[in-house]
């Protein structure tokens, strides 16, 4: 496909997304309300924050949104997932998240029948209590709290919606379609290491400041770092510096303190 037609193709989508959210009214106070209990908004510029409503607007034109376990829906949850939702997506362009429609909002954690296999060849059934849960194709799931002090440091929409991206290559393995002059290999060299280090941090019982779910697996690294990356860039810098260069890279945005920023090559 030509480069010509991959232009009239983007503008075209972006037509579209534009004319979708012009069907959405959401005035001043309905976006500070929400940006309110959010704090690590306040790290965008009022560009960014312009730009950030106007994406969160296309989201929810464009998504089709329902609640579960008699959830009612209000714009004010809306329009918060939406903020978090799109705050990766932020320079990357809502194309980022196409191929799926659906977001389902629970009233609190909720729980999915699971089956797995042991070694032995037995298969066993439980129900898998969680906050969230993306699905390959599918729709997103999050849970819905008002208070968040509920759940603690844990962004559960950024969560999800990472583990959307990381679907983007065709699989679940920290390891999301990266952009044009990006590497594989200089991806896994940052990640890998990073990931076991911290496996073996949280395996010894250390205390860490990173949420410790993130050594269950590469895919949940990756999604636990994209939340401290959005949510605590300073305490990732210090951490794992190379993985942080490499989210700055994927999501093209550098959010850690002027001090304590990195260059990105």
């Amino acid at each position: 496909m030509s480069a010509t037609i991959i232009r009239a193709l983007r503008a075209f989508r972006e037509w579209r997304h534009r004319r979708a959210a012009d069907k959405i009214a959401i005035d001043d106070a309905q976006w500070q309300a929400a940006e309110y209990p959010l704090p690590f908004l306040d790290r965008l510029s009022d560009n960014e924050r312009r730009r950030l409503r106007e994406l969160a607007r296309q989201f929810i034109a464009e998504k089709e949104w329902s609640g579960a376990r008699g959830l009612e829906l209000t714009a004010p949850m809306q329009i918060s997932i939406a903020l978090q939702a799109c705050l990766p997506i932020l320079n990357l362009g809502l194309d980022a998240y196409r191929g799926w429609v659906g977001v389902i909002v629970y009233p609190g954690d909720f729980v999915i029948p699971r089956q797995q296999m042991d070694e032995a060849g037995v298969m066993h059934e439980y129900d898998d209590e969680v906050l969230g849960e993306a699905w390959e194709g599918g729709p997103v799931l999050v849970s819905w709290f008002e208070n968040l002090d509920e759940i603690g440091d844990v962004n559960i929409v950024i969560h999800e919606f990472a583990h959307k991206l990381d679907m983007t290559n065709g699989a679940v393995d920290g390891v999301p379609a990266l952009a044009e002059g990006m590497s594989r290999r200089e991806w896994v060299a940052a990640f890998e290491p990073a990931y076991l280090d911290f496996h073996r941090r949280v395996d010894a019982g250390e205390d860490t400041a990173i949420d410790p779910y993130a050594a269950e697996h590469p895919s949940e690294f990756f999604a636990v770092v994209s939340e401290v990356f959005f949510e605590a860039p300073d305490l990732l810098c210090n951490e794992y510096p190379a993985v942080y260069t490499q989210l700055a890279r994927y999501y093209l945005q550098n959010p850690a303190a002027a001090g304590n920023r990195p260059t990105i090559p």
